[in-house]
């Protein structure tokens, strides 16, 4: 695997495969901010580096790594990102060659995601000695390891709920690798619908459900939320604030009257904005995570009931 800085390679290197990457060295602080920033530029994924990841950040910064799919679009959300914050110094990097599609295989390591549950990859032997559930997951190129804290607030969300889970039909929008899903199957639901709109991540939430032999529960597609014709007593939705707040009514409309909302990756200063966008819910609970926070929502089990204000 080679990172560098962009250049200009001989022909005879033009067939090798190269992916291109944003860095940007930004103050703690703003890391969540300007990472949000990069999806909406388009990134595909953003790593976070700084003095405890294993490699490196700028010395006293957080430096993030964002993946694009073309060369022009990494191109324009540099510009986009020195034209409002040029003291961040956005540069593009490259990735040569295809060993890295691997690499992060190796510190993905078994993990406590919620209270019962254990998350294992494949390639990771694990033997638990405490009765907990584990759940295997390869989560491929689709979100959703568990490992990020939208991720795992959910699942402490439906863990805390567990009572509502037991039986129930939960809808899982966004659904990335199927983990939250699998893990509302885990503590007791009796099947999960999940929709994304990347195919490549209904295959990865098929897979996983085949994985922990929960193929026959589970029902994934490219459906929009929109489209979703059903009601559900719980309904889950990780995506981002810029996601969640335009698609508002249509993820609220898929609630049954009484029903949970369980809402993630929105960061504490787009807490109202979101909550404003589903105004007709009471907030049950806003547990956060260092910049992230989760919004448990409870349906009025009237639906004529008058929004709240």
């Amino acid at each position: 695997m080679t990172i560098h800085e962009a250049s200009i390679l001989p022909p005879e290197a033009a067939a090798v495969p190269r992916y291109p990457y944003v860095a940007v060295d930004v103050p703690e602080s703003a890391s969540d901010v300007v990472s949000s920033e990069l999806f909406d530029l388009g990134a595909q994924g953003v790593e976070e580096r700084d003095a405890t990841t294993l490699v490196k950040g700028k010395p006293g910064a957080v430096t993030l790594v964002a993946s694009f799919s073309t060369r022009e679009e990494a191109d324009a959300a540099i510009a986009e990102l020195n034209a409002q914050n040029p003291e961040y110094a956005a540069r593009l990097q490259e990735v040569v060659g295809d060993a890295w599609r691997d690499e992060w295989k190796k510190y993905f390591k078994p993990f406590d995601l919620c209270e019962g549950i254990v998350v294992r990859p494949p390639w990771e032997p694990y033997e638990d000695t405490r009765g907990w559930d584990i759940l295997e997951l390869e989560p491929g190129r689709a979100f959703g390891t568990g490992l990020h804290e939208t991720t795992s607030l959910v699942a402490q969300a439906l863990r805390k709920h567990a009572s509502e889970v037991q039986g129930a039909h939960v809808l899982d929008v966004g659904c990335g690798s199927g983990i939250l899903a699998l893990v509302a199957l885990k503590l007791g639901a009796e099947r999960a619908s999940a929709i994304d709109n990347d195919p490549e991540a209904v295959g990865v939430t098929n897979e996983n459900a085949a994985r922990n032999h929960l193929e026959a529960r589970v029902d994934a597609d490219v459906t929009p939320v929109g489209d979703v014709a059903a009601t559900f007593p719980i309904v889950l939705a990780n995506i981002e604030a810029r996601v969640l707040i335009p698609l508002a009514a249509d993820i609220r409309a898929r609630v049954a009257p009484g029903g949970l909302l369980v809402l993630s990756g929105v960061l504490l200063p787009q807490q109202d904005d979101v909550l404003r966008a589903y105004a007709d819910m009471e907030l049950l609970e806003a547990p956060s995570k260092g910049e992230w926070i989760a919004l448990s929502l409870r349906a009025p089990a009237d639906p004529a009931a008058p929004k709240r204000t």
